[in-house]
């Protein structure tokens, strides 16, 4: 419950106003009421306040007079909150704040607060699906201004950005507040936006956890740099291979588990991108529980359940992999000029080879658990690996990033 603080002799760092027509607003001020507090903040209405800021949104007044409103607010007040810096951290990042700022205002457009409740507006299916159009095709129309190998990170950039916007405006977003939201689309690697929005974490983060990633996080980069450097007397096919296994582990394993673990923490329900995926006892196992589950929610939510309801489970599987295998071919073998196909040849095996393991041949032979299950993944997904990351890929992307990363 929020007590207003009215005693005017207090030194405050200033005040907090928030909307109490609107019941998520109310809960969000509830919530971190007590945090704020320790850093010398009152919380107010916007509707009784004798220092009416004339906004219909969020917004903070500071003790040195300062007034600010919406994103602008949520940026200046997250860095007094540890949980909350990455807000500012990106708010400072050049460009970043129009960006909030848009993102904010679309957020609070899609909710109308009245008499205590707020209700979701009806709308438009298009601009769903819009962004995923419109970014690659700017990023595609900007290839000759960049290098390969930063055209391939914008270009990746570009879909995994659509992919966000995607599933958020997909999600249940009833009554969640613009912070929840901004946090999932800007903060969070992970496609699963209805359980990052709305399920508490149903689990508790140990230290073990903590020490674990933050190894994997300085071991992948030392891998990374180690490599691009040219400290390793290898050729550069293997120099880059390594390299991009030092990236993987620093990426996937390192900071996403850091930033899962930072949520776990605080209640919010964010899992883990990779779940021990060399335990897996079946390549049925290996992508669809423990591989990029990010990718995985977002692949059986966009392609399988719809396709399964036309084609059946079978054909959806093996179309899910096929996209997928499409997919990549566009953020590998575009930037690389070459090697188009290769990619989606590869998904195209895991596919076939999924669905042979879960034939009755494939469960007689027990390719779908055990030993068998295990030999059979790490043989599927590492031998074809040459047609995922292909030659084109590794000369013409890879080793210039190296060369231009660690002078080599």
């Amino acid at each position: 419950m929020i007590t207003d603080t009215t005693d005017n002799t207090a030194t405050t760092a200033g005040t907090i106003f928030y909307d109490a027509e609107c019941s998520f607003c109310i809960a969000w001020a509830n919530r971190v009421t007590p945090s704020f507090a320790r850093r010398g903040f009152r919380l107010s209405p916007l509707q009784t306040s004798e220092h009416s800021l004339g906004l219909a949104e969020m917004a903070v007044q500071f003790s040195d007079g300062r007034q600010l409103g919406g994103a602008d607010a949520v940026v200046a007040l997250s860095r007094y909150v540890w949980w909350l810096k990455p807000f500012w951290l990106l708010g400072k990042t050049p460009g970043a704040l129009p960006i909030l700022r848009a993102a904010y205002r679309r957020i609070a457009a899609n909710r109308g607060c009245t008499a205590g409740a707020c209700i979701t507006r009806r709308r438009s299916r298009s601009l769903d699906w819009l962004p995923l159009i419109v970014l690659p095709a700017v990023a595609i129309a900007l290839r000759n201004i960049f290098v390969d190998w930063i055209f391939m990170w914008l270009l990746a950039f570009s879909l995994f950005s659509a992919f966000k916007w995607l599933t958020w405006r997909r999600a249940d977003r009833s009554g969640v507040h613009p912070l929840r939201s901004l946090a999932y689309l800007f903060a969070w690697p992970g496609m699963d936006a209805q359980g990052f929005i709305w399920k508490a974490a149903d689990e508790r983060v140990s230290t073990a956890d903590w020490v674990a990633a933050v190894a994997k996080t300085l071991l992948g980069a030392i891998v990374f740099w180690t490599a691009a450097t040219g400290a390793l007397t290898v050729t550069p096919s293997a120099r880059a291979w390594i390299g991009m296994g030092g990236a993987i582990l620093f990426l996937h394993f390192g900071l996403f588990q850091l930033a899962a673990l930072g949520y776990r923490s605080v209640g919010i329900n964010a899992e883990s991108m990779m779940r021990r995926p060399l335990f897996a006892t079946s390549l049925a196992d290996f992508w669809g529980n423990r591989w990029n589950t990010a990718f995985h929610t977002l692949s059986h939510d966009l392609t399988f359940r719809p396709l399964a309801r036309r084609l059946g489970a079978i054909w959806a599987t093996f179309s899910v992999f096929i996209i997928s295998g499409l997919v990549h071919d566009l953020v590998i073998s575009l930037p690389a000029h070459g090697g188009y196909g290769l990619p989606t040849l590869y998904f195209a095996v895991q596919g076939a080879a999924v669905l042979f393991e879960r034939s009755r041949p494939g469960r007689a032979i027990g390719l779908h658990r055990g030993w068998r299950g295990r030999a059979f993944m790490l043989t599927v997904t590492a031998i074809p690996a040459y047609w995922l990351f292909h030659p084109y890929f590794i000369n013409n992307i890879i080793l210039p990033m190296q060369r231009a990363i660690g002078g080599a």
